[in-house]
């Protein structure tokens, strides 16, 4: 089943105590894409400037990720994060942001795309996620992530959007600042409340939980990497992994919501393995596989 992506395509420089990653390719939707073509085709939709180093057609060589979506506009700039990791990795700190590209219209949405049945809307300011899924007729499943800047700052935005989507995933910080509650699980409670149907909370190398509006719980922790070098990517590549198995199984129950989150811990399991994208590019289906059994060994008792 067709799954759309649209989200950042960024220039990132990269600083962890494993040393220092200059100008790679990332972005939301790049780890996503790249995560999610694991299970099923892509439908990308994103915007770059003329200095994009990075042709993403050979970036992505040999994976059905469809880039008709892809904009370069020669008047523009790209997206450019600098970011740093420091301890125990589990906090960004940003030391320099060009939004560029990020700060002018979103791209459209072409017409072969409208039809979209799963569509993730990464995280950009909420008006822009509204703004996009209004191009889209009627999809299946619309899952949208969503940042502390624009819980703070685009509040009433953000809640119309809840309003129109099926699941939030978010981290546990901003889950606790969305909702006003220090519990996450009682903080899933209020998010569900507020429209989706599906709040999942990502708790970093704690793993994941997963809300339903009908009382369902599912608890996962991370798979137990024994060695992070780069975070970046990770809840993109979690979100990638999750939609992904959804689109392929044309499924949203509980049970298949419950492997989704499996698959999507495995697969960031292989981001945070290495610098930008080398983490995926070096897993195949086997991994995978492996990964989600030896995940699925130490999880039951």
């Amino acid at each position: 089943m067709s799954l759309l992506v649209t989200g950042s395509i960024g220039i990132d420089t990269v600083k962890t105590p494993f040393g220092v990653s200059e100008n790679c390719l990332g972005g939301s939707a790049v780890y996503f894409s790249m995560a999610a073509s694991f299970f099923t085709p892509v439908r990308f939709l994103g915007a770059v400037g003329a200095d994009c180093p990075f042709d993403l057609a050979e970036v992505f060589e040999g994976r059905d990720i469809d880039l008709t979506g892809l904009e370069i506009r020669p008047n523009s700039k790209t997206f450019r994060w600098t970011g740093s990791y420091k301890g125990a990795m589990d906090q960004a700190t940003t030391e320099d942001v060009e939004f560029n590209v990020l700060a002018e219209e979103p791209p459209k949405v072409p017409a072969e795309f409208t039809d979209s049945e799963f569509v993730f809307l990464a995280n950009t300011t909420p008006a822009l996620q509204i703004q996009l899924l209004d191009q889209l007729n009627e999809p299946t499943f619309v899952a949208a992530d969503t940042m502390n800047c624009w819980i703070k700052n685009n509040l009433d935005d953000l809640k119309t959007l809840l309003k129109r989507i099926d699941c939030l995933i978010i981290n546990a910080d901003e889950a606790r600042m969305l909702a006003a509650e220090d519990n996450v699980i009682k903080a899933g409670e209020v998010i569900l409340k507020m429209g989706p149907r599906v709040a999942v909370i990502k708790k970093g190398e704690s793993g994941s939980i997963l809300c339903s509006d009908e009382g369902e719980r599912f608890v996962l922790p991370a798979y137990p990497a024994g060695e992070v070098i780069d975070p970046t990517g990770a809840g993109d590549s979690f979100a990638g992994g999750v939609m992904g198995y959804l689109a392929r199984h044309e499924k949203t129950d509980f049970a298949t919501l419950r492997r989704a989150i499996a698959y999507g811990t495995v697969i960031a399991s292989f981001t945070i393995s290495d610098f930008s994208l080398q983490g995926l590019l070096a897993a195949n289906g086997d991994y995978i596989d492996s990964r989600l059994e030896a995940l699925r060994e130490i999880t039951t008792f």
